[in-house]
């Protein structure tokens, strides 16, 4: 079934250019990947169906994470490398 041509001019009319654009580069990947894409937006734009939550630990793990990037607390290139080498990347 074709949808009807006046419907998308509405529909996409009332989305940004770059959700437009997120939208159809979603479209081109493949299936499973569209669906992780969806639960996002899902979760994103109704938080009753969010189901990914962090924990109390979690979130004061990203908060110190956030003080040390504002600090430039960054691992060196040879940390990265030594981190890739133990993971067998």
């Amino acid at each position: 079934m074709k949808a009807d041509p006046k419907l998308r001019i509405c529909y996409v009319s009332l989305m940004t250019k770059l959700l437009e654009e997120a939208i159809e580069r979603v479209k081109a990947l493949p299936e499973p990947d569209q669906d992780v894409a969806a639960e996002f937006l899902l979760g994103f734009a109704d938080s009753d169906r969010m189901r990914y939550r962090i924990s109390d630990k979690q979130l004061r793990e990203v908060e110190i994470a956030k003080d040390e990037a504002r600090h430039g607390k960054f691992a060196s290139q040879a940390d990265m490398d030594s981190l890739w080498r133990r993971s067998g990347q």
